[in-house]
């Protein structure tokens, strides 16, 4: 391996293993879930995060080159590094993990673990003694010259299509944002139909407020309040129902109503965020079906949810 290549060559070194890694990733995972995956945060052929690990494996292990075993260890800690630093940031701008160690043992935080660490380790000494090789045979085979026309040239490829799917990755974060907004504001509406409730009838020492994961539940929640609210009107009406019972429900009727059109304006702008068509996120959200969310697990869940239908229909569409 040559320590001195030139910007251009190391350019040329990581849109290649950014292909590869894109490779090995779609193959991975269309294996997994049986169907084909185009893995990665762009939309083109290439994975930004195993070009740079490439790149820092090739990096920290110049100095140990002829050493296999510090060549394994400096792979260790180079391409952990690397994974952590990309895995907090992204989760800190996008609010998603693209990926997640949490349910692997001796993992930290879930950006990184003790398997993959192991694994880093020894991809590194296959790339510098085995894949970096013919590689860079191949790339110093070539004039300088097309080397330089076929770099710019893919590069400028790859930033408009690394901009368009940093744009896609804050427009997931948006909707993910607006989603947990909605919920926010049904569940007050749910908290606030059980206290209407629990007065009307006048049960209220039997205020229990019930928590839902999915939002569909919530929905189906509230709309079974609404109905419950419609009923006790109804019974109000008949004979035999105290006064004061009856004066109680009459207070609340203007809120109930007012609840209503909120909840209608809730489920209006929830549906138009679901269903609104954009290849960009969708194909995003498609190709990474492991990605998570600690603080928005349920409204992903939603637009992954939504993703998949708008797929489906463009397939039945299509035949």
């Amino acid at each position: 391996m040559n320590s001195t290549y030139t910007t251009v060559q190391w350019v040329a070194f990581f849109l290649i293993y950014c292909f590869i890694g894109w490779c090995y990733e779609s193959l991975y995972v269309s294996i997994r879930h049986k169907r084909w995956v185009n893995r990665g945060f762009m939309r083109g052929p290439l994975l930004p995060l195993y070009g740079s690990g490439a790149i820092v494996m090739l990096v920290v292990t110049i100095p140990f080159r002829d050493n296999l075993l510090l060549t394994y260890l400096a792979g260790c800690v180079g391409a952990t590094a690397l994974e952590y630093v990309t895995g907090v940031t992204m989760e800190a701008l996008f609010k998603v993990r693209y990926w997640d160690y949490s349910t692997r043992r001796f993992n930290f935080q879930g950006h990184i673990c003790l398997e993959a660490t192991l694994a880093w380790g020894a991809f590194t000494i296959i790339m510098t003694r085995f894949i970096h090789t013919p590689i860079e045979a191949f790339v110093l085979g070539l004039p300088q010259v097309v080397v330089s026309v076929i770099t710019v040239f893919v590069s400028v490829l790859a930033v408009a299509d690394f901009s368009v799917s940093f744009k896609t990755a804050l427009d997931i974060r948006d909707v993910l944002v607006k989603l947990e907004e909605v919920r926010d504001e049904m569940e007050r509406m749910q908290k606030r139909m059980d206290v209407i409730l629990a007065f009307a009838e006048d049960k209220r020492e039997k205020v229990v407020h019930n928590t839902y994961e999915r939002l569909d539940e919530l929905t189906e929640a509230l709309e079974e309040r609404f109905k419950n609210m419609k009923e006790l009107r109804d019974k109000l009406e008949l004979r035999g129902v105290s006064e004061d019972i009856r004066e109680k429900a009459e207070e609340f009727k203007e809120e109930v109503e007012e609840l209503r059109i909120r909840f209608r304006i809730d489920m209006e702008q929830r549906m138009q965020i679901l269903n609104r068509r954009d290849f960009f996120r969708r194909d995003m959200i498609l190709s990474n079906p492991t990605m998570k969310s600690r603080h928005f697990k349920n409204a992903l869940e939603d637009i992954k949810k939504a993703a998949g239908k708008q797929h489906k229909n463009r397939d039945n569409n299509n035949e």
